[in-house]
């Protein structure tokens, strides 16, 4: 695509007790803004819970994984493809061979790599594919001479193309070989809370069922780190970007779709046994842009004040900055849509609407999205 393309994605999720992504003390994790204690959670905690929600509308086939183990990974198609003609070991001595001249950092474990490596397994497919055929003949070979034999193999090539739909949009990063490196096309803030918040401890006990009459006192004692919110959580996907790494528009606008998606159902699951706290937003804005990403995270560096609820004027909050950012700066998206659950006589919602314009339900602001960015390409 000639000219850059943005989608911002702005959330509101109000999340009652839970710790949905704890720090190194096992308590959820916080940030200062605003001068004010927030409760955060990592912008990896969200993009990994996004990549699982993929796997609910997709083959496995068709997505990524990371993982230290494609030596191992390999060496397991390998040997599925090829049956009984190819014991475990000749598979991964294969598997070695073929990684070897991309240059891979080995891992401190036999047979891992020193990272985490994030590849399409289609990709993965196409790398046995190379070899499939010949697996028996290469199995009688040294070690030497395997290395000999495919080394000159487009391996590399079988990583540089294809790209799944979590690769294309989360990027790959593997710094000993740039070759292998894929732009994302996606970025993803921190949630932040609205409003400042305090950090809580559950104290819990657990009784031995087995215990007689006779003893007394808990089998287990403990404690747990929690907080409430109502969070602002935002990602913009570059559509133009996407469309590089996928290769083709429409694959790219679907992608996008999934993503919003999914980042939209998606929940981090740290915790959930204990607090069950998976919500469903209370608000999801879409704005498209042809000039930057734009963050309203300013909407709340001061903090929402503790009242009779947050969520309200979190939503007045965000529709004020985002009609001031855009008149201040002069710049008109090209599209706006807006979900959410407020009550339709409240002036929040009449705020809400002069801004991002009138509420629609979620299905209805993604077909609207897929029409303008369909819409958008074609005028190309």
């Amino acid at each position: 695509m000639p000219s850059r393309l943005y989608i911002d994605v702005h959330i509101l999720q109000t999340v009652p007790p839970a710790n949905l992504n704890r720090d190194d003390n096992g308590s959820p994790k916080e940030a200062y803004f605003g001068g004010k204690r927030r409760s955060r959670v990592s912008s990896q905690a969200w993009k990994r819970a996004t990549r699982l929600h993929f796997a609910e509308r997709y083959e496995p086939q068709d997505l990524g994984t990371r993982t230290k183990r494609i030596a191992g990974k390999l060496a397991e198609r390998l040997t599925a493809r090829a049956g009984a003609d190819l014991s475990a070991e000749d598979a991964q001595r294969i598997a070695g061979a073929l990684l070897k001249p991309m240059g891979i950092t080995a891992g401190k474990k036999a047979g891992d790599t020193a990272y985490l490596l994030f590849y399409g397994r289609r990709q993965l497919e196409g790398i046995v594919d190379l070899v499939a055929a010949d697996a028996a003949e290469l199995a009688a070979l040294d070690d030497q001479q395997v290395e000999e034999r495919v080394k000159n193999l487009p391996v590399r090539e079988q990583l540089q193309q294809g790209h799944p739909v979590d690769v294309a949009l989360f990027g790959r990063m593997v710094a000993d070989i740039p070759g292998l490196n894929v732009d994302a096309a996606t970025q993803v803030a921190h949630a932040l809370s609205t409003h400042a918040t305090e950090l809580e401890f559950d104290y819990y006990t657990a009784v031995d069922d087995e215990t007689g009459d006779e003893e007394t006192g808990a089998g287990m004692i403990g404690t747990i780190g929690f907080n409430s919110a109502t969070l602002y959580r935002y990602a913009t996907v570059g559509l133009h970007q996407l469309t590089d790494n996928l290769g083709e528009e429409k694959t790219a606008v679907g992608a996008v779709d999934l993503f919003v998606d999914s980042f939209t159902r998606s929940m981090p699951t740290g915790y959930g046994n204990s607090f069950a706290h998976r919500t469903r937003p209370n608000l999801v804005a879409v704005v498209v842009r042809t000039d930057q990403p734009v963050n309203l995270v300013s909407a709340y560096e001061n903090a929402v004040p503790v009242g009779d609820g947050l969520l309200a004027e979190s939503a007045r909050r965000l529709a004020a900055e985002y009609r001031t950012a855009t008149s201040q700066w002069g710049d008109e998206p090209l599209h706006t849509a807006i979900c959410h659950t407020l009550d339709a006589a409240s002036p929040e919602a009449a705020a809400l609407a002069e801004a991002f314009g009138a509420n629609r339900t979620f299905a209805e602001l993604r077909e609207g999205l897929r029409t303008a960015l369909t819409e958008r390409t074609a005028q190309r």
